[in-house]
């Protein structure tokens, strides 16, 4: 399996880097707030800026080692690059940009091209021109063009920053089925706590040019939620399960969550997808018991594992079924309920509460859900 090892330490300007991490195949995402030193960190493992010291290694392949004298020119280093903008050739059809870096870079085509032109959903803009384009079509064709170089390493800097939301959702199916299809390690560089929800295995938290924390991204978005200063409408978690039962009279379908079950409205399910979703701590409430002659479905018992307050409001880690919830409920709520560590409790999910993230079937087919009120 391909993985990348990073532990190096440089300056851009007076900005110190110093970071180690390592990334198996997948997203992993370098998440942090705007100046933490993400996109620096990827030009030096690039190649386009050099660390002053420490070594990176790509699929056992040493790119730079400052004991060694090594420091692979970026052309030699074997690595795909998406940047905010497509910077994609006007003069050239979307074929032709397509396949420039291969044929720049003289690389073998191990990868099918009609294969990158299907998972990117471009069959049918192959002879357009660059300016005839969607924003959303044009990073297609720029992910696409760094996929059809064989890279050994996707580096992804912020791909979706320059598009307004709607063409955010068109793309992050794309980018979903190229987490699952590449093979290969992505480093995913953002401060957009729901792309990172959505998208990342991993997450490698980066606060002024250091790893400050890193691990699932399960895990590291629960303990951001709780985390003093955080910010509480990004507050939430994720939760991963498999439909088990499917609906086709109310569109809806069961998601196992280990011990426990939640449904979701929508189309195109089919029992065995695997589902990844995300919960957002100010969509939870909390109760003592179950309530019926309520419009909310999803009602989980758990047990309440922290209260972190905030002035007039606590965030509440809730154990349920070895996941965690977070809810973003009042003080006065908090001690209403008398919550304290080890209560039992009810979560209830509103309908907005989950976010899909990514739905795929065992062949890889993708859809989209929300929870039912």
């Amino acid at each position: 399996m391909s993985t990348l090892h990073v532990d190096i330490r440089g300056r851009a300007g007076s900005f110190e880097i110093e970071t180690a991490f390592q990334a198996g195949a997948g997203v992993t995402a370098l998440f942090g707030p705007s100046g933490a030193g993400k996109s620096t960190l990827l030009k030096m493992i690039a190649g386009t800026a050099r660390p002053q010291s420490g070594r990176i290694v790509a699929g056992g392949r040493t790119l730079f080692n400052s004991a060694t004298g090594t420091n692979l020119p970026p052309e030699k280093r074997g690595i795909g690059f998406v940047f905010q903008d497509a910077r994609l050739f006007p003069h050239l059809s979307v074929r032709r940009n397509l396949t420039y870096a291969r044929w720049a870079g003289r690389r073998p085509a191990s990868r099918a091209f009609d294969e990158v032109v299907a998972l990117l959903g471009l069959e049918d803009r192959l002879d357009a021109a660059p300016a005839t384009l969607s924003g959303g079509e044009r990073q297609r064709v720029a992910i696409g063009r760094a996929l059809l170089a064989d890279p050994a390493l996707l580096l992804m800097d912020e791909p979706l920053s320059s598009l307004d939301k709607a063409r955010r959702n068109e793309i992050l199916p794309y980018l979903e089925a190229i987490r699952t299809e590449a093979g290969i390690p992505i480093l995913y560089v953002s401060h957009e706590t729901s792309e990172v929800a959505r998208l990342a295995d991993t997450v490698v938290l980066i606060e002024n040019g250091r790893v400050s924390d890193s691990g699932p991204a399960a895990a590291i978005l629960a303990r951001l939620g709780l985390a003093a200063g955080g910010d509480p409408d990004e507050a939430g978690v994720i939760l991963e399960g498999r439909i088990t039962d499917v609906d086709p009279a109310y569109h809806t379908a069961v998601i196992a969550l280990d011990d426990d079950r939640i449904e979701l409205t929508g189309n195109g399910f089919a029992p065995g997808m695997t589902v990844r979703l995300r919960v957002r701590a100010g969509d939870v409430a909390i109760a003592n018991a179950p309530h019926d002659g309520l419009s909310i479905r999803n009602q989980l018992p758990a047990i309440v594992e922290e209260i972190r307050r905030d002035g007039a409001f606590a965030t509440v880690a809730l154990g349920f079924g070895g996941q965690q919830l977070l809810a973003r409920i009042t003080a006065k709520s908090a001690d209403a309920l008398g919550l304290q560590p080890g209560s039992r409790v009810h979560a209830l999910l509103k309908a907005v509460s989950v976010e899909m993230a990514r739905i795929e079937s065992p062949r890889g087919g993708l859809t989209s859900a929300s929870s039912p009120r």
